[in-house]
């Protein structure tokens, strides 16, 4: 971090003020350099976009979602973290449109927030961003996510986990989903927008869109029997014991963050 960014980091630490427990520990120097980014460096505007955040955080608590909320969401596969990372040893999320199970909005948004959250426990020292795949096969408009679902998830994705997207891979998308990419584009921040990549499976040429991100030779883009509910199950229960640790060292009167008592 040079002295310029040190200086706009410190500006707006102290703008905010003093800050609850949970809020500090979110608020890292970090953190606040991925608002900077995501308002081109602009001060001010980062500063709201914080505390909007913040406002939104203590109201929604996503830290206090359990598997046990989610379930149900998630029982078909139609969202997880993957197995493995890409080559800087960044978490990576697989969404499978075909596997959507739900109607609920409420459901939708609560299940993607809390497999973010899940997955930013495993980002490694230095990196901060995540790797989406979102495979496209077999998907069709009865599994397509309702427009309102998709405006309010991608307002909570830029406005509250900003820079948390290195590389969206759209895999073996069909030509319906330009349809609705475009349908989507005015709701898409542009700098999220070219983030995506499109790669075909049966074109070679095209994965070499992803060679940088990926090790082609042992990346296996075949997901579908790559989700097993029961042993995910085990695993996301064993990272809810370790985000819930983690949130109560934040309150140093050992407050239960995550059970609100």
């Amino acid at each position: 971090m040079d002295s310029a960014e040190r200086e706009k980091v410190e500006e707006i630490r102290s703008a905010l003020g003093p800050l609850e427990p949970s809020e500090a520990l979110y608020v890292s120097d970090e953190c606040i350099r991925r608002y900077l980014r995501a308002r081109d460096g602009n001060v001010s505007q980062a500063k709201a976009m914080l505390k909007e955040t913040l406002r939104w955080r203590s109201s929604y608590k996503p830290e206090k979602i359990i598997w046990e909320d989610v379930a149900a969401e998630l029982e078909t596969g139609k969202a997880f973290r993957a197995d493995f990372t890409d080559r800087l040893g960044r978490p990576v999320i697989i969404m499978i449109p075909r596997n959507e199970n739900s109607k609920s909005h409420e459901g939708q948004v609560k299940q993607l927030v809390y497999t973010l959250e899940n997955a930013m426990l495993y980002l490694p020292p230095g990196q901060d961003q995540t790797v989406w795949i979102i495979d496209f096969e077999g998907f069709s408009l009865s599994k397509a996510v309702p427009l309102k679902t998709t405006k309010e998830v991608a307002h909570i994705l830029q406005n509250h986990y900003p820079e948390r997207l290195a590389v969206g891979v759209m895999l073996n998308a069909p030509k319906i989903f330009e349809y609705f990419w475009k349908l989507w584009k005015p709701f898409i921040d542009p700098k999220t927008y070219k983030k995506a990549r499109f790669v075909y499976t049966h074109d070679a040429n095209s994965l070499k869109e992803i060679e940088d991100i990926f090790d082609l030779e042992s990346l296996n883009l075949d997901f579908t029997k790559r989700y097993n509910h029961t042993d995910y199950a085990q695993s996301m229960r064993a990272d809810d014991a370790k985000k819930k640790l983690l949130w109560e060292k934040a309150n140093p009167c050992h407050e239960n963050i995550m059970d609100g008592q």
